[in-house]
């Protein structure tokens, strides 16, 4: 543990012996021609006005609870939100540790992080002495970088500017250079020193996103540069950061799955003898729906991680009278006004963790208050209405409604209609009761169907090539009770194993609607039917679903099979002897 491991080429240098010339090559995106300091280049095409960032510290003590414990993904968020402001990170120099660095000593284990080839790489590491032995080199450079004019920003994040940063804290200074951080110690260390902190704070209540937002927002108003925060998914921003444009329904109740799973096996398993003890728990599920659904809502609405969740759990709690559809619309509340709350709390100059507490309470408060308030009767009402409105269509006509909701169910999910409508059909319902009609459709005539599809194609495939894929697939669909596009490959390849599909779907539906049974999907076949009204009912239901296009395809392949060969066969014969 005493010795420093090197993950980059050793420093070579110059004939005079000063530190300068390099005539070793260090596998960086560029060094320095005044300092030597591994710098990030700038782009050939790159504006002249994009502002160049420096990003020191390290994994912090009460930061390594809130994201220090993951340097690539800080720097990262970092890194995202400057690239909205104009400005880029061109150099880091962050140290870390794997616990708080108020626990730390001499000789714990400590890394040393750096740009490597545009990357945030570790590039030293051994103990904590001796990696602040280097890190304090490498400051020094940067220190003279900073003196050349090729760094118009610090970030400090948790930053040691008595020590080991203290030479580039040093050089801003004398250079008038603005800086973001947080990290109360560091940062009251900093001002003392007369750093120009344009965004200082704390760092209890914040999160990697939001001191990433912090930072660049304090600095763009400074330099008068328009920013607009990138929050969620890569995928969402495309939106322009906009949070109604993060909306998704699918998105959130894909999210919440997990939820009513849970809730369908403690019903199960509270049908066992000498379980009802299980009935109450159940019944705290069914209350506590909402709160999941507006927790993940506000998250991914938000784009802001815990933050979000913190105002979806608010307004989930506020909004679980308004059942599923209140949580559901509490949590998309919350989570656009938490984006636009923290987004103005920030550009009035308020703390980060301030910030933090006041977007994330208030934006609760907010979105739950007008589900409380004024939607609660009209979003139960609308639960409520999608439960009575299947339950009729299933009392008027049990065997047509099971037949056209299994007819529908493949080309849904190849139409991507399945997650946008069916699945929140299913939700809704088990929401209201703890098992859904459409539920015991999904297992029978998609799952079980593929099932049967991917087992007839392990038993006579057509050629051997096709077993292999078939049995992953079918494993995954009786041992999880998903993964229904095993079966695209055969489907596609044959319309007669695709009309055998739609076929025996339907068919598993008519005899859904017959017994009656509700259950839910995205569960092992064996544990479907201990979730449904009616076990008796499943099983049959499941086993038409599933034997019906086994035998189906077996006759299809065995068929296709025969007509190979004779195929095959017919320019053998051909070439025999005339006498033969």
């Amino acid at each position: 543990m005493g010795g420093i491991a090197r993950d980059v080429a050793p420093i070579t240098l110059s004939v005079d012996g000063r530190r300068g010339g390099w005539e070793g090559r260090l596998p960086y995106a560029g060094l320095s021609p005044t300092s030597g300091v591994p710098m990030r280049p700038r782009p050939v095409n790159a504006p002249t006005t994009t502002r160049r960032l420096a990003v020191v510290g390290s994994s912090g003590g009460n930061l390594y609870s809130h994201g220090g414990d993951d340097p690539v993904g800080l720097v990262g968020h970092i890194r995202r939100q400057a690239a909205a402001a104009g400005m880029e990170v061109t150099a880091v120099q962050l140290v870390a540790v794997d616990s708080s660095m108020d626990a730390a000593r001499d000789d714990t284990p400590a890394r040393l992080y750096s740009l490597v080839d545009g990357d945030v790489a570790v590039v030293v590491s051994g103990t904590l002495a001796d990696v602040n032995k280097v890190a304090g080199e490498r400051d020094a450079d940067l220190a003279r970088a900073v003196a050349a004019g090729e760094v118009d920003g610090l970030v400090l994040v948790s930053a040691d500017p008595d020590g080991v940063n203290s030479a580039v804290v040093r050089a801003a200074v004398d250079a008038g250079l603005p800086a973001a951080g947080t990290g109360g110690t560091s940062i009251a260390a900093a001002q003392a020193k007369g750093l120009n902190l344009v965004a200082a704070s704390g760092t209890t209540g914040s999160t990697s996103t939001t001191r990433a937002v912090s930072y660049v927002a304090g600095l763009a108003r400074h330099w008068g540069t328009r920013y607009r925060p990138v929050l969620g998914t890569a995928e969402a921003s495309d939106g322009g950061g906009s949070p109604w444009r993060r909306i998704s329904l699918r998105g959130i109740m894909v999210g919440s799955l997990p939820a009513f799973i849970a809730l369908a096996l403690v019903l199960a398993v509270g049908k066992i003898p000498g379980l009802d003890a299980l009935g109450p728990v159940f019944d705290a599920l069914i209350a506590g729906l909402p709160v999941v659904v507006a927790a993940v809502a506000a998250r991914r609405v938000s784009g802001l991680g815990e933050v979000g969740i913190v105002a979806g759990v608010v307004a989930g709690v506020l909004s679980a009278e308004g059942g599923i559809v209140g949580g559901l619309v509490g949590g998309i509340l919350a989570g656009v006004v938490v984006a636009y709350l923290l987004r103005w709390t920030l550009a009035h100059r308020f703390p980060v963790t301030t910030a933090n507490i006041v977007a994330g309470g208030i934006s609760g408060l907010v979105g739950g208050l007008v589900v409380f308030l004024l939607l609660a009767p009209v979003t139960n009402a609308v639960g409520e209405g999608v439960k009575s409105a299947i339950e009729a269509l299933v009392a008027f006509n049990p065997l047509l409604a099971g037949a056209l909701a299994g007819l529908v169910m493949w080309p849904a999910i190849m139409g991507g209609v399945y997650h946008a409508a069916i699945l929140p059909l299913v939700l809704l319902e088990m929401g209201e009761k703890g098992h859904s009609f459409f539920g015991a459709v999904d297992m029978v005539s998609l799952v079980m169907v593929s099932l049967g599809i991917t087992l007839a194609n392990v038993v006579r495939p057509r050629t051997s090539g096709e077993r292999a894929l078939a049995a992953s697939g079918a494993a995954v669909n009786f041992g999880f009770g998903t993964f229904v596009e095993a079966s695209y490959p055969f489907m596609f390849a044959d319309r007669k194993v695709f009309a055998v599909a739609l076929g025996s779907a339907t068919l598993g539906g008519l005899v859904v609607g017959a017994t009656g049974a509700e259950a839910t999907a995205y569960l092992p076949a064996v544990v479907a039917p201990f979730v449904a009204t009616d076990t008796v009912g499943m099983v049959l239901s499941m086993l038409v679903g599933c034997v019906v296009p086994f035998v189906s395809v077996l006759v299809i392949n065995e068929r296709a099979r025969r007509s190979e060969r004779a195929r095959q066969a017919g320019p053998a014969r051909e070439e025999l002897p005339s006498g033969a």
